[in-house]
């Protein structure tokens, strides 16, 4: 089960002639889905069953959240920002723990009934109060709190059959700028970064089955973005915190990521640091370029993609067991 590393999005509620040509490449591996995506669950349902009928093979994605970012909203429940999670936490521990663990678990459920592999989440950033595109969707500004409650979400993920993929190592919430929209740098040392932001991903990079690094430069380690280099994602994510799950970039059309050049440099560059998967969305020239480098240079297939999409398999056919005999049992009350 070959698993090509290029992940691309969709331009609609269905797949265009242009996309039907596009899944067949081996060097396709995923691909994320957008608001744009959806309408009904029945809609959802037939554009999965689209592509499953192409590839079955290709990682499903999607950011889903909870709160400002939640992909699907109609049909689904309404997820709560986690920094709700982290505000009963200090009111109530033990609650915030269970909650966290629950929403997770719904959150993964809700998918994977779907077919739908995997959502890039938890949100590992800490809440410095200073970044806008992060804001809310950190739990906490203590890494003993986003531990905890990440922790009981990554379990919840599990108990679904998801795997959980922490984000944006090595940390995105110590800078102002967004990186969708400019090129962050973060001025902190190493030392001050293992204190703070660092901590989550170290503690919890044995239970977490991916990571997504942030477009963010931090001179005092590499004059690279975190995604291109390979003293973050060999020397310290590989090596130091020993993690041995999959690398998705964040997605290459971001401002952040243009330090590297034009897509095929931005692509190549993510590879050669380290990650198992890039991600080009919103540009669709860009990822035609992306995939003509790829299947010109041949760049093989990741175990580690292969395994991640096995484990979404086992998930998908749990949940839909689940699903059937959930629903068995309320017919049969009447």
């Amino acid at each position: 089960m070959a698993i090509g590393p290029l992940m691309l999005d969709l331009s609609s509620v269905s797949l265009t002639s242009q996309e039907r040509e596009l899944l067949v490449d081996p060097q396709l591996g995923g691909i994320i889905l957008f608001t744009r995506n959806y309408s009904t669950k029945d809609q959802l349902d037939d554009l999965i069953g689209e592509i499953r009928s192409l590839r079955q093979e290709l990682i499903i994605a999607v950011d889903h959240e909870g709160g400002r970012v939640q992909r699907f909203r109609e049909g689904f429940t309404q997820l709560p920002a986690m920094r709700r999670l982290g505000e009963l936490y200090l009111k109530d521990q033990s609650e915030a723990i269970q909650t966290a663990k629950q929403v997770a678990w719904l959150l993964a459920a809700e998918l994977l009934v779907h077919d739908i592999d995997l959502s890039f989440a938890p949100v590992l950033d800490l809440d410095h109060s200073i970044s806008q595109v992060i804001g809310d969707r950190a739990f906490s500004n203590e890494t003993g709190i986003i531990v905890e409650l990440a922790q009981a979400f990554i379990d919840g993920f599990h108990e679904a059959g998801m795997a959980a993929t922490g984000k944006h190592f090595p940390g995105h919430g110590g800078v102002v700028a967004d990186s969708h929209l400019d090129i962050p740098i973060d001025d902190r040392t190493l030392a001050e970064l293992e204190r703070t932001d660092l901590e989550p991903f170290a503690q919890l990079a044995q239970t977490l089955d991916a990571m997504m690094p942030a477009h963010v430069i931090y001179p005092s380690v590499d004059d690279k973005p975190a995604g291109f280099s390979r003293i973050w994602l060999q020397q310290i994510l590989r090596q130091q915190l020993k993690f041995e799950g999959v690398i998705f970039s964040d997605d290459l059309s971001m401002q952040g990521a243009t330090v590297a050049g034009g897509f095929v440099q931005r692509a190549e560059a993510a590879l050669e640091a380290g990650c198992d998967m890039v991600l080009v969305c919103n540009d669709r020239k860009g990822a035609l370029e992306v995939l003509a480098y790829l299947n010109r240079c041949g760049v093989p297939s990741s175990k580690r993609l292969e395994q991640l999409k096995h484990k979404a398999q086992m998930g998908t056919l749990s949940a839909n067991k689940h699903w059937r005999e959930a629903r068995s049992t309320l017919l049969a009350l009447g």
